[in-house]
C-alpha cells in the first residue's frame, strides 16, 4: 500500500496539568511513531473553551495539530489507542491537503 499524508487534530485533556502539555504531545507523537507513522510537523495551538460542554468536568481543551505519514490501516490502530488514552479527549484524522505548486501566472489576453 501507498504511504499517505494525514493531519490529526487532537484535543488534549489538560485539566490540572497545564505545564504538562509538552509531555502529552510527546506521548502522542511517540504513539504515532511506534504504530509505524512518521511525524512531520507538530503545531501547538492553544487552550480553547468548548462551545458545547460534553463532560461537566471538562469545559476546555488544548488543541494540537500533527501532520504525519503512514499506511491507511494505521488510522484504525491510532483511533483505538487514542480512545483509551486518558489525556486525549478527542481526535480527528483527515487526509492532509496536497501542497499547491505556485508558478508564474500568465496574464489573460484582452
Amino acid at each position: 500500500m501507498q504511504v499517505k499524508k494525514y493531519e490529526g487534530l487532537f484535543i488534549l485533556n489538560t485539566s490540572g496539568k497545564e505545564e504538562g502539555i509538552k509531555e502529552i504531545i510527546d506521548q502522542v507523537t511517540a504513539e504515532i511513531t511506534n504504530a509505524g507513522g512518521k511525524v512531520e510537523t507538530v503545531q501547538k495551538m492553544d487552550r480553547r473553551t468548548f462551545a458545547r460542554v460534553a463532560r461537566k468536568k471538562l469545559n476546555a481543551g488544548f488543541y494540537a495539530n500533527i501532520i504525519f505519514e503512514g499506511q491507511p490501516a494505521l488510522l484504525a490502530d491510532l483511533r483505538a489507542k487514542f480512545s483509551m488514552h486518558p489525556d486525549v479527549f478527542r481526535v480527528l484524522f483527515t487526509r492532509a491537503p496536497k501542497e499547491i505548486k505556485t508558478g508564474a501566472l500568465t496574464p489573460a489576453s484582452a
